[in-house]
């Protein structure tokens, strides 16, 4: 596994869902989250919502990787399509987002996730926008974003 660069922005977003960062690169990001009980639906199996965040979050990191330590990038979701193909059940879930385009402000990507056992549980597609300065891999210094 890669060492995870550290993002030097706060996601309160992520703590309040679990979700963890494995691995970061340009043009690729890859999200985990443990899904238990409390993210059931009245169904019991996990609310799309949980799963279409971690598409979200992971899409979005795809777009964002930064070369600089230090530096980060910020982007905001445009559009987000999502097909769920398979029931998802409490435990390990893992989503793997690649950007797949580019624009000079837009970004698209691909989202897959998956189940601990490896079966294809949803897939997303979305167009994603930088924010002014996070245009380049190099982005901007992250104590001038917070």
């Amino acid at each position: 596994m890669n060492d995870v660069p550290t993002d030097p922005l706060p996601a309160p977003y992520h703590d309040l869902f679990g979700f963890r960062l494995l691995e970061w690169r340009e043009g690729f990001a890859r999200l985990a989250a443990e899904a238990g009980p409390q993210h059931l639906n009245r169904a019991g199996v996990v609310h799309g919502g949980f799963v279409l965040g971690l598409i979200d979050q992971a899409a979005a990191y795809s777009g964002l990787w930064c070369s600089v330590p230090g530096h980060a990038r910020r982007g905001m979701t445009l559009a987000l399509a999502t097909q769920f193909v398979a029931p998802v059940t409490a435990g390990k879930v893992v989503a793997e987002a690649r950007m797949v385009g580019r624009g000079a402000t837009t970004f698209f990507t691909r989202t897959e996730v998956f189940r601990a056992d490896g079966t294809l549980v949803a897939t997303g597609q979305g167009t994603h926008r930088w924010r002014r300065g996070s245009e380049t891999v190099e982005g901007m210094p992250a104590a001038a974003m917070t």
